[in-house]
Order: C-alpha cells, then sequence, then structure tokens
C-alpha cells in the first residue's frame, strides 16, 4: 500500500470515529443521521459539480451503493439506539475486513499476499479484543443489528472499489448519499428532521462525508480488504475495553496495519 493511501485511510477512520460518536449519542439516532447525511450532501454539492466525471458504467455502482447506504444508516440508527457505542461501533468495524476478505479472495479473485492476509485478520481480532465479550454484552437483537452494519459497510466496500473507477470521489460521493439520504429524510419525516438539526448532527455530517470521500480516495490507489483493515483502527478511538485486553489489542491492530502495509 502506498503512503498517499495509508494517509487517506486513516484520516477517514479518525472522522468516521467522530461522526458515529455525534450520531450514536443522539436522542434520536435515526433524525440525527438523516440531517448527517443531507448535509454532507449539502456541503460537497458544489465541489462535487466543480469536480464533476460520472462515465455510465458508474451508475450501477452509484445505485448498488446507494441501497447499501441506505440499509447502513437504518441499521446504524436502530444499533445505536439499542445499545452503547462502545459495543456497536467495534462490531460493526470489527466484522467488515473480514467479510471483504472473504469476498475479494473466493469471488473476486484478488491477489493479496499471505503477510497482507495476516494483517487484516490481525487487524479484526485487535477491534474485537479492544472490544472483548462480558457481562454487559448487549442482548441478540443488538449484536444482529451490529453484524448486519459489518455487513452493509463490506458490501458498499467492494461496491465503491469498482464505482470509482467510473467515477471522480466526490460527484460519486454526492450521488450515492443523495440517493440514500432522500428516501430515508421523507421516512423521517420534516418535524423529526427539524428537532435533530442541532450542534450535532450537522458536524456529524461534515465529518461523515470528509470521511467518505477520504476512503473512496484510498480505494483509487489500493485494494479494497486492505483499505476495510485499516479503516478499523478508528475503534482505537471509540473509547472501548481498558486494561490490558486494550493494550493487546491496540498492538495487534498496529502490527496488522504495518503488516497491510508491507505485504
Amino acid at each position: 500500500m502506498s503512503a498517499a493511501a495509508l494517509v487517506l485511510v486513516l484520516a477517514s477512520a479518525f472522522l468516521h470515529a467522530g461522526w458515529n460518536a455525534l450520531v450514536a449519542g443522539a436522542e434520536d439516532t435515526h433524525a440525527t443521521a438523516a440531517v448527517a447525511m443531507l448535509t454532507g450532501v449539502a456541503v460537497f454539492a458544489l465541489p462535487a459539480a466543480l469536480t464533476w466525471r460520472v462515465e455510465a458504467e458508474a451508475w450501477p455502482y452509484i445505485g448498488g451503493s446507494a441501497v447499501l447506504e441506505l440499509a447502513y444508516f437504518a441499521l446504524l440508527a436502530a444499533v445505536y439506539a439499542r445499545a452503547d457505542y462502545s459495543f456497536a461501533y467495534p462490531v460493526a468495524r470489527g466484522a467488515a475486513p473480514v467479510i471483504v476478505l472473504i469476498i475479494s479472495i473466493v469471488a473476486l479473485g484478488a491477489d493479496l499476499s499471505a503477510l497482507a492476509v495476516i494483517g487484516i485478520l490481525a487487524v479484526t481480532g485487535g477491534v474485537l479484543l479492544v472490544r472483548g465479550v462480558g457481562d454487559d454484552t448487549p442482548d441478540a437483537l443488538s449484536v444482529g443489528l451490529a453484524l448486519a452494519v459489518g455487513a452493509c459497510i463490506a458490501g458498499y466496500t467492494l461496491v465503491d472499489d469498482h464505482g470509482v473507477e467510473h467515477a471522480a470521489p466526490i460527484p460519486y460521493f454526492v450521488l450515492v448519499l443523495g440517493l440514500s439520504a432522500i428516501p430515508y429524510a421523507l421516512v423521517i419525516g420534516p418535524q423529526r428532521l427539524r428537532a435533530a438539526t442541532d450542534r450535532r448532527s450537522l458536524p456529524a455530517g461534515a465529518g461523515m462525508a470528509a470521511a467518505y470521500i477520504l476512503v473512496l480516495a484510498a480505494l483509487e490507489r489500493a485494494p479494497a480488504a486492505p483499505v476495510a483493515a485499516l479503516r478499523e483502527s478508528s475503534v482505537l478511538l471509540a473509547g472501548a475495553g481498558g486494561g490490558r485486553r486494550r493494550l493487546v489489542g491496540s498492538a495487534l491492530v498496529a502490527l496488522g496495519i504495518a503488516a497491510v502495509v508491507f505485504g
């Protein structure tokens, strides 16, 4: 992986942890997520127009990613309404790179070195170790929702990996998020959207947009599986776990990142 791709992914991870924390702490997580999505589209609408490049081949990927993004945000808001951020975020993010890795190798024939594969698995193991599984683990539905979020992350990561071959990152992002935000906002309704428009949802939207665009730029420069794994370093910022377990998990993530970069 190039140094540019590494910097883009790690910057995206930092922003991703931040906007998720803002949405997770909201009173109405669904409405806050919808306002954040609309904010992200509005902030980058003009840059999208100025950098417009969307080939005809991009539209199937834009449509597919929009469907997966809509499912992702609906499931994410649902799990944040039921379970603590320190549980939901690491589990969802930890599941995604393994799914991406399996599909990349088995279905897409990705050419990844053994060291890179070991690194991806180490990152995932470290993420789950940071979270840990204890007596405070939520109910089965919350676990299922978090894993479903992880599956959506894996899905749109793989779709976007091909989509950015046919479109510039910013217009691609605006189209994908716009197509998913509009139906989501219509379901939420104007009253709840107005109530959720505050100091939490607006910066969450800007952070969400920047994080997504950065990872799209990284996907232009590196394969999907390593990018998906390195994004999960954001879990180290989620405040989950503690003590020796967190230290060991963080070390595993760091070693895994090194293996992915040099693999």
